[in-house]
């Protein structure tokens, strides 16, 4: 490039400010907050895939969690984190286990279009999918089973608790007659330590709901547990496991059930997947004080 070549660029800059073009303007709109919908990570032999089916903002958090301690505990804690207290966001993530020869849902979100086209955004369609495992059957974990009446995982057969199924057969809740109930005689069920498939493990940890159940993965030797809504926030439930939740139907055995199954994942240093832990729910627990900690995962579960 010539002196004078470079010269006429240079004088050229200036007048873009006479064209109207302005750094917003040249930017384009504003694309707004996006968080990924997939992402996937090896355990063992396993490839497994947490898919984020929803997100939204819940307003007054302390109505939700942390309802048995002062608003000045929660601000304190909260602060410390440095997390707000007037809002909170909540996440909806099923996890998908390709062992190799099956491929196996856990959880179905609360609409079964938009857990099908996450199940496509992973590279397979609803179609492929062999089990569906409900860990337990609130709302947000059933709602995805039926999508306009049919079912969402047409060649899928189903696994849950005993203990859930029995429970919830029992009341007259809308989502177990509209989703569940359609579905059962394709349905078969496990007590603690019952087996999905070779290499994934029922643990119950029952007091969120009254059979509510977690899900160990052991392949080659690597672990990860599959843990629900053992926590729903990872700060004002998993950090601090005695502080009550709404969502916990016994609020003493959720958190019996908190600080045994942490305490666990903690001491064997074993990673988990929280269906409502920020995207990708993926992470580890350390001990912190009276209580834990929630480390996000990195690249460990890559390598």
């Amino acid at each position: 490039m010539s002196r004078r070549t470079m010269l006429a660029g240079v004088a050229a800059i200036p007048m873009a400010a006479g064209l109207g073009i302005t750094k917003a303007s040249a930017a384009g709109h504003m694309q707004g907050a996006q968080i990924p919908r997939v992402n996937r990570f090896g355990v063992g032999d396993f490839e497994v895939t947490t898919l984020l089916v929803g997100s939204r903002t819940v307003d007054d958090p302390q109505t939700i969690f942390g309802m048995n301690v002062e608003a000045d505990s929660f601000a304190a804690v909260s602060s410390e984190a440095n997390i707000p207290t007037d809002k909170a966001q909540f996440f909806f993530t099923p996890t998908l286990i390709n062992t190799g020869s099956e491929l196996i849902l856990f959880d179905t979100g609360l609409d079964g279009a938009a857990t099908a086209q996450a199940v496509e955004m992973a590279g397979y369609s609803a179609d492929a999918v062999n089990h569906v495992v409900l860990t337990h059957m609130h709302g947000d974990h059933i709602g995805g089973l039926m999508t306009d009446g049919a079912e969402t995982f047409a060649n899928a057969a189903y696994i849950t608790g005993q203990a859930e199924f029995d429970h919830w057969s029992g009341t007259d809740n809308e989502g177990f007659a509209n989703n569940v109930t359609p579905l059962a005689e394709k349905m078969s069920f496990l007590a603690d330590g019952g087996s999905v498939t070779s290499g994934i493990t029922a643990m119950a940890a029952f007091g969120h709901t009254p059979g509510h159940m977690t899900y160990m993965l052991d392949s080659n030797d690597q672990q990860l547990l599959i843990f629900a809504d053992l926590a729903n926030h990872y700060v004002w439930s998993l950090a601090h496991p005695d502080w009550e939740v709404r969502f916990d139907m016994d609020k003493a055995a959720a958190a019996a059930s908190r600080r045994n199954v942490l305490g666990m994942l903690a001491t064997d240093k074993v990673p988990f997947i929280g269906y409502h832990m920020p995207f990708p729910g993926v992470g580890y627990v350390d001990t912190r004080g009276d209580g834990f900690h929630y480390v996000p995962h990195s690249y460990q579960l890559l390598l």
